[in-house]
């Protein structure tokens, strides 16, 4: 066969990762493990009803499916080559002179044999890039469902914003209330008043504000189960605040108080499930067969073809032993002359070729630091997070003394305002930290090819 054999080349690999420990072996893309059901991990009945839907109604994996089937198709294209064509011909024809008519009836058998690989190097591509399209489509699975699991999360964050909006919007209603008690008496300026009025009212529009952000949620998660917007539709869950625990309770806030350590040694046969690096191999392995298929064209092209059948000037009779006729023989084609088409064919495929391991490279330079990045960030954020809440525990309590001192008229409204904002402020801050977590967790488990050891059951 023409053409270099396919050899995978090297790719830039560190002993261990930066912010872990443990080392790894050398990976090679396994993307034909199924990858595990990770969403189960969070123990949410509603996310695992969504998920089944992502694989049968998803418009994009139905898409990315098809495109996989086309993929294995020209693969047995590909293979038809390997064999001879029959064809049968029938014609009769008329002309205007006597015994001008004519009659024929035939089979005719030609075949190319693959004397310098062409056909094998074409199957060998063809089937690199069915197995490139399964990885693929392995890969939009993970993506989509990621994007789903993060969609979803960020939704029933925003249930729990909607009841902290609604709780803060009753603690400056009654704040207003005190306000407007003490302007009656004289005790409250009509500035104190107007402050009471307007963090009311910025805080009321807050709260309808977050009702878009949950509708264009529903709404995405609508499209990626395959859904009309219009149909669909999650309820909101019921969000209550523990006095015990200083923080509101929710079906997320369980999920994010008890999230499931991702393994820190991150054994290799995870990385080796990323579906981006399993598809950039196997285009690279695609595009080193094309060099074959390129150089084959400087060889002549061989043909043996056969015919046999019946030649008469007259139908009646024409399948009979005297008008039977056959032929057969080998022959052969070379271009000797084409301008530099041919070379320069061989140069595109392999310019080709060196352009894939370079995309190879970059994918697996990329998959590192999508790693390293959401390792760091599940760590930090862990820590953060902690700190925030305990920021939010003191901003409450400031709020609290400062408007019992203000009831009690030991400071002016302005304490009472500035506090309050710090408090709601830290509470924003700390929702937009839990919906950060929760993401890096989910991109973190899709970073090492979206399986979770054995600790879930596969697809």
């Amino acid at each position: 066969m023409m053409g270099p054999d396919y050899v995978r080349p090297s790719a830039p690999v560190a002993p261990s990762y930066k912010e872990t420990t443990g080392e790894w072996k050398l990976a090679s893309p396994k993307d034909e493990l199924p990858r595990g059901s990770w969403w189960e991990i969070y123990n949410d009945p509603k996310l695992n009803e969504l998920m089944l839907k992502v694989r049968l109604n998803n418009q994009s994996i139905i898409a990315a499916e098809a495109q996989y089937r086309q993929a294995k198709a020209l693969v047995d294209l590909a293979q038809a080559g390997f064999f001879p064509s029959l064809s049968l011909n029938v014609a009769q024809s008329k002309g205007a002179a006597p015994n001008a008519n004519y009659s024929s009836v035939g089979l005719n058998a030609s075949w190319i044999p693959d004397f310098w690989g062409s056909v094998r190097r074409t199957v060998e591509s063809n089937k690199a890039n069915a197995q490139a399209s399964a990885a693929s489509l392995e890969g939009a699975l993970l993506v989509t469902r990621s994007t789903l699991a993060q969609s979803y999360f960020q939704l029933r964050i925003t249930d729990v914003q909607k009841k902290m909006y609604e709780d803060t919007v009753e603690a400056y209603k009654r704040s207003l209330e005190i306000t407007e008690n003490q302007f009656k008496m004289g005790v409250a300026s009509q500035l104190e008043l107007s402050e009471a009025q307007t963090q009311l009212q910025s805080t009321e529009a807050l709260a309808i504000d977050i009702g878009v952000t949950r509708a264009q949620l529903e709404h995405a998660i609508a499209v990626l189960v395959g859904e009309s917007p219009s149909g669909f539709s999650i309820p909101a869950e019921r969000v209550e605040f523990s006095a015990q625990t200083n923080s509101y309770v929710s079906s997320v806030a369980r999920v994010l108080g008890d999230l499931p350590k991702v393994p820190t040694g991150l054994p290799a046969q995870l990385l080796e499930q990323r579906p981006d690096i399993a598809n950039a191999e196997r285009l690279m392995s695609a595009a080193n067969a094309k060099i074959g298929i390129a150089k084959a064209a400087f060889f002549p092209t061989p043909l043996i073809s056969a015919s046999s059948g019946y030649q008469s000037s007259v139908w009646p009779g024409l399948i009979s032993a005297p008008n039977k006729v056959w032929a057969i023989g080998p022959s052969a084609a070379l271009t000797l002359f084409d301008g530099g088409a041919r070379s320069a064919t061989t140069n595109q495929a392999t310019a080709a070729y060196d352009q894939s391991v370079a995309v190879y490279r970059q994918t697996v330079l990329s998959a590192f630091q999508n790693v390293e990045d959401n390792l760091v960030a599940t760590k930090v954020l862990e820590v953060e997070i902690a700190k925030q809440n305990q920021a939010v525990i003191s901003a409450r309590r400031a709020a609290n003394i400062s408007l019992n001192q203000y009831k009690a008229g030991i400071v002016n409204y302005v304490t009472v305002v500035t506090n309050q904002v710090i408090q709601l402020n830290n509470e924003r801050t700390l929702m937009s930290l839990l919906n950060r977590q929760i993401s890096a967790h989910i991109s973190l488990i899709v970073a090492v090819g979206g399986y979770w050891g054995n600790t879930v059951k596969p697809n």
